[in-house]
């Protein structure tokens, strides 16, 4: 694991400009974001080929609609999900379909996955059925189902179909929206400089999805280190009457910007073990998956690019650029200048929950929020494992409130039913425990391991729950059914001696 090199136990009770909220654990990291913020936003290089991975969303299938060959157009759909939690995928360059094979991918650590490669004709020919549509002439239900066709997933890293969120909630009454730009894990800026550059666009995503939600509550909340994106959504919100939009600043503590945590910062409420926002009334999106809505809806422009960081000490210009999806990392390192000799590895994401890269050949996901180019300095160096000494700081930390010694034990020991009682898939991987333990145990990576088995023995416990109610179901159906067999025979013999003659 790799993380900065302050002491996470620091003051982590900084005063707020604006207005004190809860800060429930967490860490207080060197950010690391100053190099990357200081030139403005740019556009990458357009790549001459694309390599566009049919999973990148959360769950379910999503299919190729094109085959070697083809000629495509930018923003043409070229894969279609087969299920809700699946998402459509667009070409990002026009000119021909190479191949749909296995490629490697970054989601994957460099494992293959099904993917469409495109090469580029240079021309940027758009599909001219992509057409502006007026959000608020749709009822909730047409516009959730326009904003999942432009292939809208959580830019925050986690994929998940944005349309699938949406319509998850719309039973729930009173939703409070909640745009997520607390950008908590240390060298990703791209939703700060996002913020500071495109505010209208997240102002006009936050009106959009409150319309999908019904909701007529939208608070957008950023960290009290980002003064620049605080004036620029302050601008960009005056005026504003409809729907309420309220900017929140929250502490720079680590992970406070994950989803579940922000809400308990901001609302003191708890999202339910094994429930979802909308159980407490609550949807959060990411200021960019906000900023990819407006663009979708205002211009017709399906997701097709995201905003990327290119940070490290082992690239020469740290920034941000607006990078085509598909696009070899490769070719946005070189519009950063390039490597400095040192560099040790490659991560995607930040240096507390990020996947650390096999080359720089893999291409840009709709997750790829962070690439990080990193020398020997960067890494929080791992010594040697040595047993728990139950010093408790794993638990002092952790943002879920977990007990992560107890946990650590009972994953050594393989009990599942003792892993499930103290919460194990609560925990987020978010790396504190990691960090402060001066035992060096790696914990993420062990609760990382555990998960899949205890996943399995809570989906075995369901369906033989599941079996043994269809079995006594049908037990009981069959004793209903014999019990009025029986009364209807009854009924028949008194009718047989009523009728017949006496003797």
């Amino acid at each position: 694991m790799t993380a900065p090199s302050d002491h996470p136990l620091s003051a982590i009770r900084d005063p707020l400009p604006v207005r004190s909220v809860a800060v429930h654990c967490g860490l207080r990291l060197d950010t690391h974001k100053r190099t990357s913020t200081l030139r403005p936003l740019r556009q990458a290089t357009l790549p001459a080929e694309v390599v566009l991975p049919l999973d990148q969303h959360a769950d379910g299938v999503t299919v190729a609609t094109v085959q070697p060959g083809d000629t495509v157009l930018l923003g043409q759909p070229i894969a279609q999900p087969q299920s809700d939690t699946g998402a459509w995928l667009h070409a990002t360059v026009s000119g021909r379909v190479l191949a749909v094979e296995p490629r490697p991918a970054p989601h994957h650590r460099g494992k293959s996955t099904l993917s469409i490669v495109i090469a580029s004709d240079g021309a940027e020919r758009r599909y001219a059925a992509n057409l502006p549509v007026e959000h608020q002439a749709l009822d909730p239900l047409r516009l959730c189902e326009h904003i999942a066709r432009g292939g809208i997933v959580g830019l925050g890293g986690a994929m998940f179909p944005t349309a699938a969120k949406l319509l998850q909630a719309r039973t729930a009454t009173g939703i409070h929206l909640l745009l997520n730009g607390a950008e908590c894990e240390p060298w990703i800026s791209c939703d700060e400089m996002l913020m500071r550059e495109r505010a209208q666009d997240i102002i006009l995503g936050a009106k959009i999805l409150c319309h999908a939600l019904n909701a007529s509550r939208c608070t957008v909340a950023i960290e009290n280190d980002m003064p620049d994106a605080q004036r620029a959504l302050t601008a960009a919100l005056a005026g504003n009457s409809t729907p309420a939009i309220e900017l929140t600043v929250v502490p720079r503590v680590y992970p406070a910007g994950g989803e579940r945590q922000l809400i308990t910062t901001l609302t003191d409420l708890e999202v339910p073990h094994g429930g979802l926002p909308s159980d407490i009334g609550m949807v959060c999106q990411n200021v960019g998956t906000a900023a990819a809505i407006a663009r979708w809806i205002r211009d017709g422009e399906p997701l097709i690019s995201r905003i990327v960081t290119v940070t490290g000490s082992g690239v020469r210009e740290p920034g941000n650029l607006e990078v085509r999806l598909g696009t070899p990392m490769s070719s946005i390192i070189a519009d950063c200048g390039g490597y400095v000799d040192g560099v040790v590895t490659r991560i995607m994401g930040g240096s507390m929950m990020g996947v650390a890269l096999p080359d720089d050949s893999l291409p840009v996901i709709k997750g790829t929020n962070c690439i990080i180019a990193a020398t020997a300095e960067d890494l929080h160096p791992r010594g040697a494992e040595m047993p728990c000494i139950r010093c408790g700081n794993c638990s002092f930390v952790c943002p879920a409130s977990l007990l992560p010694q107890q946990l650590h034990w009972h994953a050594a020991a393989g009990d599942l039913q003792a892993l499930e009682r103290f919460g194990l898939m609560d925990c987020i991987e978010c790396g504190c425990c990691d960090y402060v333990c001066p035992s060096q145990i790696p914990l993420a990576q062990r609760f990382r391991e555990a998960k899949p088995e205890l996943a399995a023995h809570i989906a075995s416990r369901r369906q033989a729950g599941l079996a043994k109610s269809r079995f006594e179901a049908r037990e009981e159906r069959l004793e209903r059914l014999e019990t009025e067999r029986r009364a209807k025979l009854e009924e028949k013999r008194k009718g047989l001696k009523k009728d017949s003659p006496a003797t």
